[in-house]
């Protein structure tokens, strides 16, 4: 059953991270326990504990992104996809350093993609700013350039479903794009993850397995067809953002920079020693 779970999110590797982790935590007390009932409390303990640690860890993270910006002002931001609330156990990755910014009078707006095909930027990332009263502005994503040509964006920010050692990083399909503007447009492209998203078993982005998801959800829109019927369609649900164009890794550990291969190593140390 584990093995099945996990293959339902082939590409990140959070969920991987955490069946693993209670996984080895049932092996190695299994045999002092004496019945189901001992094995399934022992589950909801460590999850209980994996949700605390996450709430933790994303505060932290915040503080840390916040760094980035230090002595500015009315910042607007670009994010793709959701990496806030309902992503996480605590106030997000990517959109908790943008609460940060919004609680230290920093914040200007937040330009919300909306993230196609299944629109995590307008039904999630919008919806969860708007409610918490953070000025937010929902783009198509094929207005993000025009967004940073008319010098409307400062920095993107964006999650992560996993990194590899070279700091290659895969996240929701669209953000390599986004990402490839931003370089051409002198912004400043942040990845904020927690260590659970660090995969140390690959190398080059090119390794990580990407989902391909169903037909329907690019050629229908909420239950209407929108595309000729038999019509071939690519759908990948992930790419894979080169660790070139990535400025800056934003950890619960600190911020990594470039070279990569060098700092992640060091969160990796620094991890495991404690």
């Amino acid at each position: 059953f584990s093995e099945t779970l996990k293959e339902t999110r082939p590409t990140a590797i959070n969920l991987a991270w955490a069946v693993d982790r209670v996984i080895s935590l049932v092996k190695g007390q299994v045999e002092s326990m004496s019945s189901m009932s001992d094995v399934v409390d022992l589950i909801m303990k460590e999850a209980i504990i994996i949700h605390e640690e996450d709430v933790s860890l994303n505060r932290r993270m915040a503080e840390a992104g916040a760094t980035l910006f230090e002595g500015q002002k009315n910042i607007r931001i670009l994010t793709h996809c959701n990496a806030g609330a309902l992503a996480t156990g605590g106030l997000g990755t990517a959109l908790g350093v943008v609460r940060k910014l919004h609680e230290n009078g920093q914040l200007e707006r937040v330009y919300a993609d909306e993230t196609r095909p299944l629109l995590q930027g307008a039904r999630l990332t919008a919806f969860e700013l708007h409610e918490d009263g953070i000025p937010v502005t929902l783009e198509t994503d094929n207005m993000a350039a025009y967004a940073m040509q008319h010098g409307l964006i400062d920095a993107v920010i964006v999650g992560a479903d996993r990194i590899t050692i070279k700091g290659d990083v895969a996240n929701k399909i669209g953000t390599y794009g986004v990402a490839v503007l931003a370089k051409f447009h002198n912004i400043p492209f942040y990845v904020a993850a927690p260590y659970s998203t660090f995969d140390f078993t690959l190398e080059n982005g090119s390794d990580i397995p990407i989902e391909m998801r169903d037909d329907y959800e690019v050629t229908s829109l909420h239950g209407v067809q929108i595309a000729p019927n038999g019509i071939d369609v690519l759908n990948p649900a992930f790419d894979v953002t080169p660790h070139e164009l990535v400025t800056a890794i934003i950890t619960e550990e600190g911020v990594l920079k470039p070279n990569y291969e060098e700092s992640i190593d060091k969160l990796r140390q620094i991890v495991e020693s404690k």
